[in-house]
């Protein structure tokens, strides 16, 4: 009986030491012990240019200019963007506070007869861009630009609140550093409304 009771106060506390550890660990306490996710696959996509639309998202002077990162997407955005000219997809910029449309990087600058909007982080929140998009009868976006933790991400959220497939390039997304690019990615890859209507792509397997 004795052997009994103490085997049980040994179990007890043994079970307590373990919730109390459970309770007191939360994402912070095992940051250093999180390992990194493989990457995700990309995919080819073909797109409908009458229901497609590229948007561009602030890339401009004043945050692109100052960001390594974002300057290395600026040549495969330029190709993107030549293609959807050429393919007659629109194209729908945004700008920051403080800027106007000529402050976007030369290299992916806007023509004349392309709209924008200026906003935060969501470019629908408070612009014209779901109207511009519906006029349009565009039922699909490709999602570029920066930050890919702000713009990007919370634009392609907007997008599909309103019904929309999202597509993103991996090359065509950049936030300050790495970290945010690669924790951008995963999120559209495995959040549950992003990884059913998104599709992670890269700008070279965009077919229009």
């Amino acid at each position: 009986m004795k052997r009994n009771m103490i085997a049980t106060l040994v179990a007890a506390i043994a079970f307590a030491g373990l919730a109390a550890r459970a309770q007191a660990a939360d994402i912070v306490d095992e940051w250093a012990s999180v390992k990194t996710p493989p990457p995700p696959a990309l995919k080819e996509v073909k797109v409908d240019p009458k229901t497609t639309a590229l948007l561009m998202l602030d890339f401009m002077k004043q945050n692109c200019g100052k960001r390594a990162r974002c300057i290395a997407t600026l040549p495969a955005m330029k190709k993107l963007l030549d293609e959807a000219r050429a393919h007659k997809v629109p194209v729908v910029y945004s700008i920051i506070g403080g800027s106007t449309i000529a402050d976007v990087m030369p290299d992916v600058a806007a023509q004349a007869d392309e709209p924008h909007v200026q906003a935060a982080p969501n470019k629908f929140r408070n612009t014209d861009l779901e109207k511009i998009l519906k006029d349009k009868g565009i039922t699909t976006v490709i999602v570029t630009g920066t930050a890919a933790n702000g713009a990007v991400l919370q634009t392609a959220v907007g997008a599909i609140g309103r019904g929309m497939s999202v597509i993103v390039p991996v090359d065509g997304l950049s936030s300050i550093d790495a970290y945010a690019d690669l924790a951008t990615v995963y999120t559209f890859s495995n959040a549950p409304a992003l990884s059913a209507k998104g599709t992670l792509t890269r700008s070279t397997m965009i077919k229009f």
